[in-house]
């Protein structure tokens, strides 16, 4: 089950589970899409290829919620 971190790492932009536009590597950090393409596809932390993060129906929440911790390294 993905973590579907709540924001980007690069920026802090908030990245809701049931909402586009973040992207992940395979160790799941989390990036918001203007953050992706200025770090080229590429993770700053391990190197991994970014791809976009499917999204999880608000339905879902109850029953797997997405991670309330914020990873942004101000």
């Amino acid at each position: 089950m993905l973590e579907m971190r709540p924001d980007c790492e690069q920026c802090g932009i908030d990245l809701p589970a049931d909402a586009p536009g973040a992207f992940i590597c395979s160790l799941e950090c989390t990036f918001c899409a203007e953050c992706a393409e200025d770090l080229d596809d590429r993770c700053p932390n391990c190197g991994g290829e970014l791809m976009d993060r499917p999204t999880r129906a608000k339905a879902l929440h109850a029953k797997h919620p997405p991670s309330t911790q914020k990873h942004f390294k101000k």
